[in-house]
């Protein structure tokens, strides 16, 4: 797609930069809101579900929203008399969902005007960026025509679809090659047209001057074995001005339609000069003795596959093998590093694959970014590994334990959507267990639980565990970008212990963690100074550990030499007088058990959500006793009754951090900004974090400030 980028901004400069937004049925608010910033906004009335669906105890949107365009659940949440939720940003690209409610009862979104032909109950929404601007409507007047064709076959009458090229006339002497493209079995002819964005692609790409002129025929195999093709293309050659001779013939498809196609170039060579797979079902056979024949009469053949989530990887690679033993010349584009089994991946070979046809060109590698395919990817079998199993490059294998063989719905649910949010990816029954292979996920962590019938459950196989989320496991996936979450070699760290204290609030002992850094001297001249660093509600002292990866980031902080000594203290925040707990119970203790400072300007205060109130609600009752302080997705509430003065001297920081729309305090947190602007207090704002009210920002958050504290 990016070979071509020149060439299209030469030829289309007019993209539409609105979104093919819903059309809201008369007097309905529409359920779903795209930014310009690419965040979708879902908002599905609870009254709608119920008169059609009934009472449900969850309704989900589902959609292709998964790594490599997988279908997966975005999970809404009841609020008032709404299901709502926020997913993004989203990459630029075409979108195809529903509304679903335990896990079986479907809806389409009446909202919203367009349709899938094939699938009656899903919409479509287009989000516009330069990586989808093949994608876009052609500016009005520029692009081909869509029209009908009926043919007759032994099995009676069929039904394709023909685009036609700009400036096409039924009468006159110029005639057209034509390019066959073919469905998979269970897709639909209207696929090409309602999530494969063909005409889009067809219509730019001649406005761009990138593709030969030429007349494009859209098929569907379902019920077919190959033999219609000749009635196909008989009735198209009576109907529309194309060439007839197989040098300006070409044929292409998805899935079974490209397995047919590409059997049709080698079973019968001379048909066609221009052959393309994409994501071809299975491998026909390979003739060694019709070699001769197939490379006198095919121009190009171009191979096409997804990454290791497409059932095509392997299919592909058994085919390269075979077409290379009968010394059949052939192209490939190489892997799809983030494209599955599904349209979004063919968007992308249409445009690669159409500029190839009927024209000299010089490039025949595959497209920047593509990988290698040197061997098959094959996961471990069925219960022989504990779970997940994470192969190179990010690809993730999750499966159950034989317990859930009699579910009937079973998904994983883990933070693996844009910024650290929360899909559910659907697992398919692999004898008596539940399997899927999802990403590629970026290096980073990760966690997860499963879903089966909708009741949570822990992936036993996993044995990490989240002590505030029982349910919850983890897996890590080592990378430069997730290097500050990964483990330092062994005996390099800092120490992580317990610490008992007397909660005179609570009435009972209660436990924190303390991180000590390397080399920590219990008897140094010069106390340590120290960090507080408070959770979430829900959440209590040991999640920045688990979840956090704190430990982790500041031994690798200190390591790296950008981490002032220092000792950190979490403790338990879950506490119905919080500033009593820290300053009555936590502070006396730690001050006892370890070498740390008690001057303000040695002292700081942090935390996330509840943790971030906590640590705001502190400094407005007890200016300047921590000299910086620090709230994660946290606002500052209202003005009253707030010393700023005292706020002001006694504080050397006050650092603000917020996630991004997806995190519902976003709108509390910028109004509390202007709070804070008004009482002139002082402070520093981070920007936004792309992502959730969770760990993927507060984790970036703590990576950001503490190398930050107790620095002139």
């Amino acid at each position: 797609m990016r070979r071509l980028s020149a060439a299209f901004t030469a030829g289309v400069i007019a993209v539409a930069a609105v979104l093919l937004a819903p059309q809201p049925a008369a007097a309905d608010t529409p359920w779903l809101t795209v930014s310009q910033d690419r965040y979708a906004s879902f908002s599905v009335p609870a009254a709608y579900v119920q008169e059609h669906l009934g009472t449900v105890s969850q309704v989900v949107v589902e959609g292709n929203f998964g790594p490599s365009s997988a279908w997966a659940e975005f999970g809404l949440t009841r609020r008032g008399d709404v299901w709502s939720g926020v997913l993004g940003a989203l990459k630029p690209g075409l979108y195809h969902y529903q509304v679903t409610a335990d896990d079986t009862k479907s809806l389409k979104d009446p909202t919203n005007s367009t349709s899938v032909a094939s699938n009656p109950l899903q919409s479509t929404f287009f989000v516009p960026g330069d990586s989808a601007r093949w994608l876009a409507d052609a500016p009005p007047g520029t692009g081909g025509a869509i029209g009908t064709l009926t043919y007759r076959t032994k099995n009676g009458p069929r039904t394709a679809l023909v685009w036609t090229p700009p400036g096409y006339a039924t009468k006159g002497p110029k005639v057209y090659p034509a390019l066959f493209l073919q469905s998979g079995e269970g897709a639909a002819t209207t696929d090409w047209l309602d999530l494969g964005r063909s005409k889009q692609i067809l219509d730019n790409l001649s406005a761009a001057g990138a593709m030969k002129p030429m007349v494009v025929v859209f098929n569907d195999v379902n019920g077919s074995d190959g033999k219609e093709l000749k009635d196909l293309r008989k009735a198209v050659a009576d109907r529309y001005r194309v060439l007839r001779d197989p040098a300006h013939q070409a044929i292409a498809g998805v899935s079974d339609g490209a397995t047919q196609a590409l059997r049709a170039a080698l079973a019968n060579p001379g048909q066609f000069s221009h052959v393309g797979w994409f994501s071809g079902h299975s491998t026909p056979d390979v003739d060694r003795r019709n070699a001769e024949a197939v490379n006198r009469s095919v121009t190009l053949l171009r191979l096409y596959t997804g990454n290791v989530t497409d059932p095509a990887y392997n299919t592909t690679y058994r085919l390269m093998k075979a077409l290379g033993r009968a010394d059949v010349r052939f192209e490939f584009d190489g892997v799809n590093p983030d494209g599955g089994a599904n349209w979004n991946t063919w968007q992308e070979n249409l445009v690669d694959f159409v500029p190839r046809l009927f024209r000299h060109v010089s490039d025949h590698g595959p497209s920047p970014g593509h990988r290698q395919l040197k061997r098959e990817f094959v996961p471990p079998p069925a219960g022989t590994t504990p779970t997940p199993f994470v192969s190179e490059d990010g690809f993730v294998t999750f499966e159950t334990t034989t317990e859930f063989k009699d579910a009937q719905h079973v998904t994983v649910w883990a933070n693996i959507a844009p910024g650290g949010s929360w899909l559910r990816v659907p697992l398919t029954r692999d004898g008596d267990r539940w399997r899927a292979t999802v990403g590629p996920l970026e290096p980073w962590f990760y966690y997860y639980r499963f879903i089966v019938d909708r009741v949570a459950v822990k992936d036993t196989s996993n044995p990490t565990k989240v002590t505030s989320e029982p349910m919850w496991s983890t897996l890590f996936i080592p990378g430069a970008r997730s290097r500050l979450l990964s483990d330092v070699p062994a005996g390099q760290g800092g120490t992580v212990e317990s610490m008992t204290y007397r909660s005179t609030v609570a009435g009972q002992d209660r436990t924190a963690l303390v991180w000590t850094p390397p080399g920590y001297d219990p008897d140094r001249t010069r106390p340590y100074p120290v960090l507080y660093l408070q959770h979430g509600s829900g959440q209590s002292y040991t999640d920045w550990v688990e979840m956090g990866r704190a430990k982790q980031i500041l031994d690798h902080q200190f390591l790296d030499g950008d981490l002032v000594p220092m000792v950190v203290v979490m403790g338990n925040g879950n506490s119905s007088d919080f500033n009593s707990e820290l300053l009555d119970n936590i502070v006396p203790t730690a001050r006892e058990r370890y070498n740390i400072s008690s001057e303000s300007s040695q002292q700081a205060l942090a935390g996330l959500s509840m943790g971030g109130g906590q640590a705001l609600g502190v400094l407005r009752a007890h200016p300047g006793e921590f000299a910086y302080v620090a709230a994660l997705s946290a606002g500052f509430g209202s003005g009253t009754g707030v010393d700023v003065e005292a706020i002001n001297s006694g504080t050397k920081m006050l650092r603000l951090y917020v996630g991004d729309q997806t995190d519902f305090v976003y709108p509390s947190f910028m109004a509390s900004l202007t709070t804070l602007n008004n009482l002139g207090i002082r402070y520093e704002f981070d920007g936004v974090t792309p992502g959730p009210h969770g760990w993927d920002v507060w984790q970036k958050n703590l990576i950001d400030l503490a190398p930050r504290l107790f620095k002139r």
